[in-house]
């Protein structure tokens, strides 16, 4: 028997505990619904339980795994959890404990307590691949070719960063977070330090990912995106990290093992994360390996 489904089988009385039926009628049901299709992550993980432990609706564990799994996309603890304890035991999904482990690691993050406690027993494993449904979803938008003339206005830069991210499988709205602490919208920005355009890339990381006109905003944001896809694999998901690396490098990240001491670095992430909320996000895991600070936190979580 796999860790993971001797820790199932040893904690029966959660499991028991979230499946105790609601009396019926069930008044609340209605309004649950609504909710949940309205896209509230509570609503829809309390919905999603309901259907995995037939409590007044039908037993239907892939609706279950859905809701989980909306979710879970908007960084809601519970449901990470939660859609980890479906892989975990194969409930409506194929068994897999390196996908459970990501997404309880997802959950304790957050303080998750008893995501925290299954992971002292199976760690996260480096190269796991999240489950296709936490991806950002494609936006469809108008094509725009690489020779775009100069954009003006916040509507235009949106349906720019809409069309492009789900390419790099970035969150388009952590994107627009960044431009807009970054450089108010203003895709002909140029900073002292000579941070140019939209997402504020200087000459070096324009290089690094390929960007020859730092000032052409399809480019910018192509360079941009590329960055924040190899920072979200290097820092597996963590927001907080992803964004002060975005400001300050990823070496500052691994010197300090976390938001370096920077007041520039520090009010950055504040301004961003006021912005986008959303702590821990899916990561393409092929791009490149974890961080060895990343991996030293996931070992030493107590």
């Amino acid at each position: 028997m796999n860790p993971l489904s001797r820790l199932a089988a040893a904690t029966v009385f959660w499991s028991a505990a979230v499946s105790v039926a609601v009396a019926a009628p069930d008044a609340h049901l209605g309004a649950l619904e609504i909710a949940a299709s309205q896209g509230d992550p509570e609503a829809q993980t309390e919905l999603a339980t309901r259907y995995e432990y037939a409590e007044n609706l039908p037993k239907d564990l892939q609706k279950a795994r859905e809701l989980y799994c909306q979710a879970a996309k908007q960084g809601y603890a519970e449901a990470q959890f939660q859609l980890g304890w479906l892989y975990a035991n194969a409930r409506g999904v194929p068994q897999d404990d390196g996908v459970a482990a990501a997404l309880f690691d997802m959950a304790a993050r957050q303080g998750h307590e008893y995501a925290a406690k299954l992971l002292r027993h199976v760690p996260p494993r480096p190269g796991t691949q999240l489950p296709s449904c936490l991806l950002p979803d494609p936006q469809p938008t108008a094509e725009v070719e690489d020779t775009d003339p100069p954009l003006r206005g916040r509507a235009a830069v949106e349906q720019l960063v809409y069309r492009l991210a789900p390419q790099f499988q970035v969150d388009p709205k952590l994107a627009l977070a960044l431009i807009s602490v970054e450089s108010a919208f203003d895709d002909a920005a140029v900073s002292p330090m000579n941070a140019q355009g939209l997402m504020q890339l200087i000459p070096e990381t324009a290089a690094r990912f390929g960007v020859k006109t730092a000032l052409n905003p399809t480019e910018n944001v192509k360079g941009g995106l590329a960055y924040l896809r190899w920072l979200l694999a290097y820092f597996q998901g963590d927001v907080r990290l992803v964004v002060a690396a975005y400001n300050a490098g990823e070496g500052a990240i691994e010197k300090y093992r976390g938001i370096p001491p920077y007041p520039e670095t520090r009010t950055y992430v504040t301004k961003v994360t006021a912005i986008y909320r959303t702590a821990y996000l899916p990561f393409d895991a092929g791009v490149v390996g974890p961080s060895p600070m990343v991996r030293r936190t996931a070992v030493s979580r107590p």
